[in-house]
């Protein structure tokens, strides 16, 4: 988790998508909507706005979930 997030951009589908299962796994004990989609989705927003290559992916995923509860889905 402590892999900048421009690593991400270099994987696989593959290794997308397990990583967005695991922490859909992980998450959706918070919320039921904290799952393998809605972090495929915002991981993919996220490395593609702007430039992450300083961001770690724990960082990115502590943006993810803070924009989940920041939109009213809990």
């Amino acid at each position: 988790m402590t892999d900048k997030l421009s690593t991400y951009r270099r994987g696989s589908s593959e290794e997308r998508i397990d990583l967005a299962t695991r922490l859909g796994k992980s998450f959706s004990s918070l919320s039921p909507g904290l799952d393998r989609d809605y972090f495929i989705k915002c991981l993919e927003e996220t490395v593609n706005i702007g430039d992450p290559r300083d961001l770690e992916l724990d960082e990115a995923v502590r943006l993810c979930v803070a924009a989940h509860r920041g939109s009213g889905e809990e």
